[in-house]
């Protein structure tokens, strides 16, 4: 073997350069290159199909048909997402929406936003936050006078700790949704329901919310602290965590500061009397605790109850309906309005709240034994039917000087 050709055999065996190395990688086959481009392409498509396919959920059921007490797991049914969701407004056949967008806005000019813009926006949160009188027949067990009872316990409760009026509000608007989500409750569950309702709402409008001890205690055993938290997370999967509707109380003090509105840069103070404003709530108060009330819009009770106190005039100005959108409640309001003014209004003092927020205070009075005059004056009760003081077993609250 010649001289060179040793030396170019040995060179051959020779392990390659790190640049050669590196060369070699560069020069990688085109397949193997080709095969990495698919993978990311598939990767971003599966990422697409991943989004395109997300799913919202909603509690269909939280409890079987028949229930013999106690809270059994959720069902949770996955439904598709849709971007917007829209809600079947048929079964609510009284509600008027020709008047909903109304032009000019009976807001006045604002310093901070829109006036318009700010009352469509509030017109839309009234009709997403549906409610109807027929969930009743959603469950057999129940009947229309057992939510009156609860409700008026719901008041008793708000007085004895204080809470607002918005507070008692919103937890009414919680318990009907809600009820409207689930089929066959037991009565028996009604008080934790409503006392959860209360719960939740407190926690989003009070400063110094009452403990869940404190809401535990007042059920006198019926309800325990862990029943309570877990009833908290069925209702806010079912209600699909929407808590912030308009309220009507809101729509009253909306409607009495635009009334009296006169300094626009002061929107946002109280600018009518304390008396006035107690006297249309205690008549709504009243009101709601009757479930026919769930045939109308809440901004349509507030503004039908306005006009018993005041007159179409200060309804038109105050919240844009014309009569034709409140005659109908209106003339189904008459006798609870009789009923209502045999009783006196007393702005009532309470330790720690400020004078120029107790009207803000939510107040109990004898709204069981009123109801009862209002229907015994408009249907005669059906034989066998329970009477609306019958408590069925839910329980009143302690007073303020029983409390731990």
């Amino acid at each position: 073997m010649s001289l060179c050709s040793s030396r170019l055999q040995a060179k051959q065996q020779q392990p390659l350069s790190c640049q050669e190395e590196s060369s070699q990688e560069l020069q990688a086959p085109e397949h193997l290159q080709t095969r990495k481009r698919r993978t990311a392409e598939e990767i971003k498509k599966k990422e697409d199909g991943k989004i395109a396919k997300k799913h919202q959920y909603e509690i269909k059921s939280c409890w079987p048909p028949t229930i013999t007490g106690g809270i059994s797991p959720c069902i949770i049914i996955e439904t598709p997402h849709k971007e917007s969701v829209t809600t079947d407004f048929s079964r609510f056949k009284k509600y008027r929406f020709r008047n909903l967008f109304i032009n000019p806005s009976p807001l006045p000019e604002l310093n901070w936003g829109n006036s318009k813009d700010v009352w469509l926006n509030i017109l839309k949160k009234e009709n997403r936050y549906a409610h109807c009188k027929h969930f009743t027949s959603l469950h057999s067990s129940l009947q229309p006078h057992m939510r009156s009872i609860l409700l008026d316990w719901l008041l008793e409760v708000c007085e004895v700790y204080a809470l607002h009026r918005e507070t008692f509000y919103l937890a009414q608007d919680f318990f009907d949704r809600f009820m409207l989500t689930q089929k066959n409750i037991n009565k028996s569950m009604l008080q934790l329901i409503g006392i959860t309702s209360l719960f939740i709402a407190s926690k989003l409008e009070e400063i110094y919310a009452p403990k869940i001890q404190e809401f535990a205690y007042v059920t006198d055993g019926a309800c325990s602290e862990d029943d309570i938290v877990r009833m908290e997370l069925i209702m806010l999967k079912a209600l699909k965590w929407e808590l912030c509707p308009v309220t009507i109380v809101s729509w009253l003090n909306l409607y009495l500061q635009v009334d009296a509105l006169k300094d626009v840069p002061k929107v946002l103070l109280p600018q009518y009397s304390q008396e006035k404003f107690i006297q249309i709530a205690q008549l709504l108060d009243l009101c709601i605790l009757d479930v026919n009330s769930l045939d109308f819009q809440y901004r349509t009770l507030a503004a039908a109850a306005l006009c018993h106190y005041t007159s179409i005039d200060v309804v038109k100005k105050a919240s844009g309906l014309d009569w034709d959108s409140i005659s109908e409640c209106v003339e189904w309001m008459v006798p609870f309005v009789n009923v209502a003014r045999k009783v006196p209004v007393k702005l009532k003092n309470f330790k720690k709240v400020a004078a120029e927020d107790r009207h803000n205070i939510q107040t109990h009075t004898n709204y069981l034994d009123m109801l009862e005059e209002v229907n015994s004056g408009v249907v005669s009760t059906a034989p066998g039917q329970l009477s609306p003081v019958s408590t069925a077993g839910i329980i009143t609250p302690p007073k303020s000087t029983e409390k731990k």
